[in-house]
């Protein structure tokens, strides 16, 4: 069993050939990628097969949402349930202004926000904007 079908089973998903497909294709970006980048590179692929995808990839915990301010939604590999198997552990976004790409910081934790009695989180979300590095040697 190749290393794809693994972390696919251990986050309790079926390795189906789209699947598998769609996970390679998300270890090859470096940046999140929003459900058409997703179309684009599956161009004989139904939308709704793709937006199924990776929609159980989320649900799964494989993959996370981001939310850029940017109105579309991006997915990223949940590199930290990838590593260490913790979902929890909240990191860092950059959007690049220039570009409009959004990439994980994973190496940058938010740490713990002591909430005052009676409010209760149910999401959150830090977005760093700015110009990313390819962007700033240009």
């Amino acid at each position: 069993m190749g290393e794809i079908e693994l972390v696919l089973k251990k986050h309790q998903i079926r390795p189906t050939a789209i699947r598998l497909l769609m996970y390679r294709f998300l270890t090859e970006k470096n940046v999140a990628v929003t459900l058409n980048d997703i179309e684009a590179g599956f161009d004989k692929s139904e939308r709704t097969t793709l937006y199924r995808t990776i929609k159980t990839f989320e649900k799964k915990g494989l993959v996370h949402q981001i939310d850029d301010g940017t109105g579309v939604a991006k997915y990223a590999l949940d590199e930290i349930t990838l590593k260490v198997g913790d979902s929890q552990d909240l990191h860092l976004h950059f959007h690049c202004t220039k570009c409009n790409e959004t990439t994980c910081l994973t190496d940058h934790k938010i740490p713990h926000i002591s909430l005052p009695k009676g409010f209760v989180s149910k999401d959150m979300n830090l977005v760093i904007k700015g110009i990313c590095d390819k962007c700033s040697n240009t």
